[in-house]
C-alpha cells in the first residue's frame, strides 16, 4: 500500500539517515512531502556531496537525481513556509519522519514552538494522532536530551535513535544507515527488505 509520508531532514550529522530513507520510500513509490533545513543543506553539502543551493522548485529535481530514482513522487517545501498546506491539520497524510533530528529540533518541537514548518509539521502530527518519528544523532546525551526524548514519546513520539545493530553483517556504511531506516518504516508498519531481520540466517 503506497504511504503519503513528511520527511525532515535537519543539521544534524549522519545526512546518509536521511538519503537513505528518501530512496527507500521513493523507490518503494510512497509520496514524499520533503523539508530540508538550512543547516541540512550544508551536511548534506559536507557529507554527501549535495548540492541543493538552488531555488525551492530545484530541489525535488536535484534530490531525484541524487537518490537515482526519477520519477519519485516528492513535493518540497521551504522550512521558512510557515503556511504551506503541510503546516493544517486538514492535510492528509500516514506520518512524519525526522531524520536525523537534531537535538534542536527535538527540544524544539517538545515545547510545541511551532515557528517553522518542521516544527509546525510535528506539532500537527501530535495533536492529529498520526506517528511522529524521530531519529536522533547525538553521543554522548545530557539529561536535557533525556528529558525531552522522555517527554516526546509520553505524548506520542516514537524515537528511534540512529544506532545500527551489526547481527546482519554490515560491509559497508549504507548497511547501517538502511537498518535504522528499515527500523524507522517498521514503526510505520511499511513493507521494505533493507536489512536482514533476526532469525533470518542459516544455521
Amino acid at each position: 500500500m503506497v504511504s503519503s509520508l513528511i520527511v525532515a531532514i535537519t543539521g544534524a550529522s549522519g545526512a546518509v539517515y536521511g538519503a537513505r530513507m528518501l530512496s527507500a520510500l521513493c523507490g518503494g513509490g510512497h509520496d514524499v512531502s520533503l523539508i530540508i533545513t538550512e543547516p541540512a543543506k550544508l551536511v548534506l553539502k559536507h557529507e554527501l556531496d549535495w548540492d541543493l543551493n538552488c531555488g525551492s522548485a530545484e530541489v525535488p529535481v536535484r534530490v531525484r537525481n541524487f537518490i537515482g530514482v526519477p520519477d519519485a513522487s516528492i513535493a518540497y517545501f521551504a522550512n521558512e513556509d510557515i503556511g504551506a498546506v503541510i503546516a493544517s491539520g486538514s492535510y492528509r497524510c500516514d506520518g512524519m519522519i525526522v531524520v536525523p533530528c537534531t537535538m534542536g529540533s527535538l527540544a524544539r518541537i517538545a515545547a510545541g514552538t511551532a515557528e517553522n514548518l518542521l516544527e509546525r509539521a510535528a506539532d500537527v502530527a501530535l495533536k492529529e494522532r498520526r506517528p511522529l518519528v524521530l531519529v536522533p544523532r547525538e553521543t554522548p546525551l545530557n539529561q536535557i536530551h533525556l528529558r525531552n526524548m522522555l517527554f516526546l514519546a509520553q505524548v506520542g513520539a516514537h524515537i528511534v535513535p540512529a544506532m545500527p545493530a551489526f547481527y546482519h553483517q554490515p560491509r559497508e556504511v549504507v548497511d547501517l544507515a538502511d537498518f535504522v531506516v528499515g527500523r524507522v518504516l517498521d514503526v510505520l508498519n511499511i513493507s521494505h527488505d533493507l536489512y536482514k531481520r533476526w532469525g533470518a540466517y542459516d544455521s
